[in-house]
């Protein structure tokens, strides 16, 4: 992930308070559509990542923050609210973390066990909101964490490659205009 970019304060704000009203957004119509909800909350949860390349960590702890707050409030189903708290929305943060020790086989055993661990949370935890996101050929714990870990690898490089997007076309215009 990028760096911290300065901009003015009022700026600044009005960036993140953008950004979290549109992963509040997703997150709300992840509660509406009928199909794909977990692919909406997972949108959601890219947005705290521009917040962090556009303003910084503290800014994307910030968009996080309000988003899951304010989803626990407001959405029907707090069970989409929990998913962003816990794993989709924290992401972006733990990521850019991570991603700072430079050292690519550290970061995926970091990484990995991240989210193995949000995954054992979540399994074992918390399995009434999980489950129901779950295929029937899914019901064993093994094949929960296999079919888990090549997911996450997956959306873990889609991440990458959104953020680097992001950097290219947003930030670019923004770091202008700013």
């Amino acid at each position: 992930m990028a760096g911290h970019r300065n901009r003015g304060g009022a700026g600044r704000i009005a960036l993140v308070g953008m950004l979290t009203a549109l992963s509040l957004v997703f997150l709300y119509l992840s509660v509406l559509t009928p199909t794909a909800r977990l692919g909406v909350v997972a949108i959601a949860g890219l947005l705290p990542a521009g917040a962090v390349v556009s303003a910084g960590l503290g800014a994307g702890f910030f968009c996080y923050a309000a988003t899951g707050i304010l989803g626990l409030l407001l959405l029907p189903d707090k069970g989409h609210a929990l998913l962003y708290l816990i794993f989709f929305g924290l992401y972006p943060m733990v990521k850019y973390l991570i991603e700072r020790l430079r050292n690519l086989p550290g970061e995926w055993i970091c990484k990995l066990a991240f989210f193995n661990g949000i995954l054992t949370l979540f399994w074992f935890g918390l399995s009434t909101v999980l489950l129901p996101f779950l295929p029937a050929a899914l019901n064993q714990v093994w094949m929960v964490y296999l079919a888990g870990n090549a997911a996450f690898i997956i959306y873990d490089i889609g991440f990458s490659k959104l953020i680097a997007l992001y950097v290219v076309r947003i930030d670019k215009v923004l770091r202008k205009g700013g």
